[in-house]
């Protein structure tokens, strides 16, 4: 069994249907034995960005977490042992929203489906897309 934690822009995505997607993630997406998650750092990013306009999404958070149920995710919040292992990363990345993504997936030995830059691949963490 595959257990995935989808970064922002995924889940986003995925509520477009946006041929953005690659075959393989739509196909886990679809997978109902895969597990699959979010991070609450995504539902927080996504506040922010609505609420300095950065980001619009008609029905605005609670579409957002809409999606994230209507697609079966489960929602991650911030644990401390995910916080540690923020606070001992490496500074590669600067984002840190993507920061608390790349935690959790490396306590949780989850794969992060995105198609971020290149600075997630300086990570130990399985990345798929």
């Amino acid at each position: 069994m595959i257990k995935v934690l989808l970064d922002t822009h995924v889940v986003l995505w995925i509520a477009e249907n946006s041929t953005m997607l690659s075959n393989k993630v739509k196909n886990i997406v679809l997978d109902k034995t895969a597990e699959k998650y979010v991070s609450i750092a995504s539902a927080l990013e996504v506040a922010i960005k609505l609420g300095t306009k950065k980001l619009r999404i008609d029905g605005g958070l609670l579409e957002f977490f809409r999606i994230i149920d209507e697609n079966g995710f489960l929602m991650l919040s911030i644990e401390k042992n995910y916080l540690h292992q923020l606070s001992v990363l490496p500074d590669y990345h600067k984002d840190p929203f993507d920061r608390l993504i790349l935690a959790t997936a490396i306590v949780e030995e989850m794969s992060i489906i995105t198609a971020a830059d290149e600075n997630f691949h300086k990570y130990n963490v399985s990345l798929l897309w």
